[in-house]
């Protein structure tokens, strides 16, 4: 193979980089990426609408995209701008994912249309709404753990159909349907955005007002919010198909809000530009990329195709570097507050060690291992965005930056670390069952890479778990309580030094402690997902049935390969090295 393989591979992968960070077209004249940077005050935070958009269509269908029922690609923004003045059209959208065939009978729908089609607009629910708030109903009192699969999909949908009613009249102005006290006082109750912001500058979010409660105001002192009368005029010019009148007034708009707002309005358009070019999308095409090059290499080329894995690697990682650091920018946080955060940092961190490791060891499997892991937290966060914005409000327990940048960074850390020795692990077990690439060099290199890993994640663990004790105490007088999450960390430490006394006591050799360090990924994944999901402790987030499913689906996949490990080595294919 060429010697130079590796810089054409790395010059693509720039290419394609490079063509993700130039920003989206505007179909029809619209200045959609405008609008998309006007800033609104929703969940506790001031944030674009671009980042309403995206945040509702990931909760209602599963991803960002929109196809209109014409098949023609719709973006965001312009699904949003229908959802506000156009909601006749918006509800022939489909955006409502439905997958349980007992949740479309409710509707009178099969189990998709004749092109397979699992999305369904409004209009094809409006028939058995009323229904589907009678068995959401049923359902609510139930403990979301014990629900049954029916039971579930209900009360999402429920959830799913009242956001999106109560952001389809989000921002009625004075000429729309839901004109009249009445209309604003239901518009006040029932909005989730604030759009209208004080008339000076201010930092205070009780400050921004939503439209209904502007126009409330509104009808004792005569006067309307220019931000009431902008988006008037904003809806009037989208029905009427005039992107000029549009153009202007979004510029007019933004122009008004930079004077006033100008930190405000920097970092919304910093994030819709941010949402637009996707990093982590693009880092996880990379790592996928770079794992099949790395296997590849394993078989052929290894020198040509190690290189190149190395460097799809390296550049995927670097653009998950500057993914997180523009996150902790937008939240002016440290790198983890939230499970999204923590996946994300995880991979990151598990990449970064095995950048190391591969550039000392030069045989692919660093690469390989790095990539899996890489991809594998990418699509873990990718499906933990699903639940709403990622960039969320702080808990009040968390909200913390000395120790969000020392005890989680470092516990996180360690997850880390745990997680990279189960994953070489694995790749020890799974080549020297599977194929004849393991050879006693590789074998020896891999079990010192595993020792060593696990090493530092017994100090980055341990630290990291007396570190969150100090914090406990600060935060509950308390240093320990056997909180549930508590109790995960401890038994990472626990189970960290029962691989290492294994090892140095005789008790495992090499196939012994890679079984040991795959059942590592169990304990790690109940300590950083399972103790959350718990529904009890001072660290439960809410049971959560997609990811709980997830992780009884991963807890097997170990199980099963310690169980492959279990096979005489005789029968190894790679027995021959004698490993």
């Amino acid at each position: 193979m060429n010697r130079h393989a590796a810089f054409w591979v790395l010059l693509l992968g720039l290419a394609w980089v490079g063509s993700t960070l130039i920003p989206h077209g505007n179909p029809g004249g619209f200045d959609l990426t405008s609008f998309g940077r006007l800033p609104v005050l929703a969940d506790g935070r001031i944030k674009p609408m671009d980042t309403i958009a995206r945040t509702a269509l990931l909760m209602l269908q599963g991803h960002q995209r929109l196809a209109a029922p014409d098949g023609r690609a719709v973006a965001p923004e312009e699904w949003l701008l229908d959802v506000f003045f156009r909601p006749d059209t918006a509800d022939t959208d489909r955006i409502f994912r439905i997958d349980n065939p007992d949740v479309l009978s409710l509707f009178g729908l099969g189990a998709g249309d004749s092109a397979g089609q699992v999305r369904f607009s409004f209009v094809q629910l409006q028939s058995g709404l009323a229904e589907l708030e009678r068995q959401a109903e049923l359902a609510a009192p139930v403990e979301a753990a014990t629900r049954t699969a029916f039971q579930r999909a209900v009360v999402e949908l429920r959830e799913h159909v009242d956001y999106y009613s109560r952001l389809k009249y989000g921002l009625q102005t004075p000429d729309g349907p839901a004109a009249g006290r009445s209309g604003f006082e239901a518009m006040e109750k029932f909005s989730p955005l604030r759009a209208v912001p004080p008339s000076a500058a201010s930092v205070r979010p009780d400050d921004w007002r939503s439209v209904g409660q502007s126009q409330l105001a509104s009808l004792s002192t005569g006067a309307t919010d220019p931000t009431v009368v902008f988006y008037a005029a904003l809806g009037r010019a989208w029905r009427a198909a005039q992107p000029g009148d549009f153009n202007a007034l979004v510029a007019a708009e933004r122009a008004g809000l930079a004077e006033r707002f100008a930190s405000a309005a920097r970092r919304c358009s910093f994030e819709a530009y941010f949402n637009q070019v996707e990093p982590f999308y693009t880092s996880l095409v990379l790592y996928v990329a770079a794992f099949l090059l790395a296997v590849i290499s394993w078989l052929k080329w290894p020198v040509e195709l190690g290189r190149a894995a190395f460097r799809l690697m390296a550049l995927a990682f670097l653009l998950a570097t500057a993914g997180i650091i523009a996150r902790m920018w937008l939240e002016g946080r440290p790198p983890v507050t939230n499970l999204y955060s923590s996946a994300l940092f995880i991979g990151w961190g598990a990449v970064g060690l095995c950048l190391v490791l591969e550039r000392i060891g030069r045989n692919g499997v660093a690469s390989s291992a790095g990539s899996l892991i890489g991809f594998g937290t990418l699509v873990i966060a990718h499906n933990l965005s699903l639940s709403g914005d990622t960039l969320e409000m702080m808990r009040a327990v968390l909200d913390s930056n000395f120790w969000l940048s020392t005890h989680v960074v470092t516990v996180t850390t360690g997850y880390a670390s745990t997680f990279l020795a189960g994953f070489l692990a694995i790749i020890y077990i799974l080549r020297g069952v599977l194929t004849r690439t393991l050879d006693r060099a590789t074998a020896d290199s891999l079990a010192h890479m595993v020792y060593g890993i696990v090493c530092f994640a017994t100090l980055f663990s341990f630290v990291g778990t007396v570190l969150g004790g100090i914090w406990a105490d600060q935060s509950w007088g308390r240093f320990w309580g056997w909180d549930p999450k508590e109790n995960g960390a401890l038994i990472i430490v626990l189970w960290n030094a029962v691989i290492l006394h294994c090892r140095w006591g005789g008790l495992v050799k090499q196939r012994g402690l890679m079984c040991l360090a795959v059942f590592g990924n169990v304990v790690t994944a109940w300590s950083w997902f399972g103790t959350n999901m718990l529904g009890i402790g001072l660290h439960s987030y809410g049971f959560t049935n997609a990811a709980f499913e997830g992780l009884l689906a991963f807890v097997a996949l170990q199980l099963a390969i310690i169980g492959l490990a279990a096979i005489p080595r005789a029968r190894w294919r790679s027995a021959a090295a004698k490993i």
